[in-house]
C-alpha cells in the first residue's frame, strides 16, 4: 500500500511539473491613479515592454536623480520577476542610469499592502548635460524572465510578503 500511496504521489508531481498552472501575465493601473501608460512592446519580436514618463515637464541636471512612480503594477506567475532596464537610448545617448542598475519585480510585489504594487523607476543622470523628460516618454523596459530556486531550500518557512520596496529587507 506504501509503495502505491509513494508512486501515486510521484505520478502527481509529475503530472503537475507537465501541466503548470499559469496566471496571465498582466499590466494593471494602480487604483489611486486615474491616468497611467501601460507598457507595451513595440515590435513582434521585442523582449521588453516600454515603460513610459507619467509626467513631464522636468529637467534633470548632471548627478540628479528623479522617481518616477508608474501608476502601474504588474501580475506574473509565482515563478518570474520582472526585470526593469533603461532604454537603451537614454544610457547610450546620455547617460542616463536607473539608479539601482536593474530593478527587480518580483511575483508577490503585486498587490502589496504598502503601495498596490506599483513599480517604481528611479533615474538617474550620470552625463555632463540636464535631460528634459517630457509625459509619454519611453523610459525604462520591463523583461520577463522565468526564474529556479534551489531544491534544499525550506520555502514552507519563507515568510509572505507583508509591504512594498524594501520590505523584503527589513
Amino acid at each position: 500500500v506504501m509503495n502505491i500511496i509513494l508512486g501515486l504521489s510521484n505520478f502527481i508531481k509529475f503530472i503537475e511539473f507537465i501541466v503548470e498552472v499559469k496566471i496571465m501575465r498582466n499590466f494593471e493601473k494602480v487604483s489611486k491613479v486615474k491616468e497611467a501608460f501601460i507598457p507595451q512592446r513595440k515590435t513582434k519580436k521585442s523582449a521588453g515592454y516600454d515603460f513610459f514618463a507619467p509626467w513631464g515637464g522636468v529637467t534633470l541636471n548632471p548627478g540628479q536623480s528623479i522617481l518616477f512612480k508608474t501608476g502601474i503594477k504588474c501580475q506574473m506567475n509565482d515563478d518570474e520577476v520582472l526585470y526593469i532596464h533603461i532604454r537603451s537610448s537614454l544610457g547610450i545617448k546620455y547617460n542616463l542610469q536607473l539608479t539601482n542598475g536593474t530593478g527587480i519585480i518580483d511575483a508577490d510585489y503585486y498587490n502589496n499592502p504598502d503601495n498596490e504594487g506599483e513599480i517604481l523607476i528611479d533615474i538617474t543622470n550620470r552625463g555632463n548635460a540636464p535631460y528634459t523628460f517630457r509625459k509619454g516618454d519611453h523610459i525604462a523596459q520591463g523583461i520577463f524572465h522565468r526564474y529556479h530556486t534551489v531544491d534544499t531550500e525550506d520555502v514552507d518557512n519563507l515568510p509572505e510578503r507583508v509591504g512594498g520596496v524594501g520590505s523584503t529587507g527589513k
